[in-house]
């Protein structure tokens, strides 16, 4: 899906969208053939989980961290625990 329909399904602006994804907190896009970003279900997903951290204001620091440790089930739940 473009920017635009993630935007609309997220209830998030598209500049944060870009600025979420040059921060790292989403993953960069493919490009279609015409250079638009498409996104998948999982940067969906992704996405609504850092609007829900930020609901809860939690800073960006936090939330990569967060995201960081989801990205690895191994990781201990002590470190969730501690921040």
């Amino acid at each position: 899906m473009k920017i635009g329909e993630l935007a609309k399904l997220t209830d998030c602006s598209i500049q944060a969208i870009r600025y979420y994804e040059k921060e790292g907190l989403i993953a960069s896009s493919a490009r279609s053939g015409g250079n638009f970003r498409l996104y998948n279900q999982a940067a969906v997903q992704r996405l609504l989980f850092i609007k829900h951290c930020r609901s809860l204001n939690l800073p960006l620091c936090d939330i990569r961290q967060l995201l960081q440790l989801q990205d690895t089930p191994s990781a201990q739940c002590d470190q969730v625990n501690q921040m």
